[in-house]
């Protein structure tokens, strides 16, 4: 939603894509959805892709999602090559459209330490699209932006105010109850309230714990 926020307020046209990957959090799709029609995308694709199929995760499989703070090793939340696939998918709709700017939510800050977050990662993906596209060959560059990469959850939420967006457009919650109430305990979840917490700010997130 911020990046998007912020994409908007750069200039940019909107295209916003977001995959549902059967994911645990399925609430986040319905977040997508008001979010692109909050900031007046033009095209907002919602691109089926059922990692299910694989399993590798607590958000694609039976595994319970973990509950008891934040570690310091990769966790089971991590969904294998995620954003590396979404990467390459929002490529191939850029090369489609025209586009040659890819913005991306990443954080490298506070974040559970999934490796596809990380600046190197990112820095290699721009790299990749030169090399894996007809745009990229015949010269035309990319730009992949990660403009919360360095922020912190606090800074993040500030921005969301600064941009006037309602941070309730917006889901984080990996583990959301039936009644529609974020966990309150899950690895974004924590990091969701703090961030508030530390920037001062009201969370409109209803949680369960």
């Amino acid at each position: 939603m911020v990046t998007a926020g912020l994409a908007r307020e750069a200039g940019y046209r909107l295209y916003a894509l977001t995959i549902d990957y059967n994911q645990r959090h399925r609430r986040e799709i319905a977040a997508a959805r008001t979010i692109a029609s909050a900031l007046g995308v033009e095209r907002h694709v919602i691109l089926p892709l059922d990692f299910r199929q694989f399993g590798g995760s607590a958000l694609t499989g039976d595994v319970a999602v973990p509950k008891d703070g934040l570690g310091t090793d990769i966790p089971v939340t991590y969904v294998p090559a995620r954003n590396l696939v979404f990467l390459s998918l929002t490529l191939a709709w850029a090369e489609a459209l025209g586009a040659r700017d890819i913005f991306i939510g990443v954080n490298a800050l506070d974040y559970s330490g999934y490796p596809d977050c990380r600046p190197e990662f990112i820095a290699a993906f721009a790299e990749i699209a030169e090399l894996a596209t007809k745009a990229g060959v015949e010269g035309e560059r990319f730009s992949v932006h990660a403009p919360l990469q360095f922020s912190g959850k606090a800074d993040i939420a500030c921005e969301a105010a600064r941009l006037g967006l309602d941070p309730g457009m917006s889901w984080s919650c990996y583990d959301p109850l039936a009644d529609g109430r974020a966990c309150g305990l899950c690895d974004s979840c924590r990091l969701r309230r703090r961030g508030f917490a530390d920037a001062c700010l009201e969370d409109p997130t209803s949680y369960a714990a």
